[in-house]
């Protein structure tokens, strides 16, 4: 009988624990555009000559706190097209995709891996369709950029940020 009871009270007690854990709560708030950019410098005269482009793609994020369990998380993204041949600018097209992310429940390394890679990849669609809506208003071909691991990249920037951790220790 004492057995039935410790394990009656084992069983409401891990019911108590999980209820003290903090439940994790995601939410999107709200997403927008934060910077737009579209340049052509050598229009029109790129629009006289065969198009033979030369594609460099920059991606950055950041993340800041805004309030309580409220962040804002930004996607830039820069496009540059050449000329392959003369190297000349056909385009610069940048976005800076913003939303804000409300998220309860999460800390520490959990925080920084949601802010850094799970909400770059909600963005980065919204980055796409806007830079390859500028391209087109601009008279160029689509540019449809390719889908973006944001978790390979958030696991690239720690695995650097552990070896500068280590290289400074080493020089101390």
């Amino acid at each position: 009988m004492a057995e039935d009871n410790n394990q009656g009270s084992g069983v409401n007690g891990q019911a108590a624990d999980q209820q003290d854990k903090p439940q994790v709560q995601f939410a999107l708030q709200r997403i927008y555009v934060k910077d737009l950019s579209f340049e052509a410098p050598n229009s029109p005269a790129v629009f006289q000559q065969p198009f033979k482009p030369k594609v460099g793609l920059d991606l950055d994020t950041s993340h800041q706190k805004i309030d309580e369990d409220l962040y804002e998380v930004v996607v830039k993204v820069t496009a540059q097209v050449t000329h392959s041949e003369e190297g000349t600018t056909s385009f610069l097209a940048e976005v800076e995709q913003a939303g804000m992310f409300r998220i309860g429940g999460l800390e520490g390394t959990q925080l920084d891996h949601t802010l850094g890679a799970f909400c770059p990849n909600v963005l980065f669609p919204y980055a796409r369709e806007c830079i390859d809506s500028l391209v087109n208003r601009g008279g160029f071909p689509p540019l449809m950029l390719a889908p973006v691991n944001f978790e390979a990249i958030y696991a690239q920037r720690k695995q650097r940020e552990a070896e500068q951790q280590q290289g400074e220790q080493a020089t101390q």
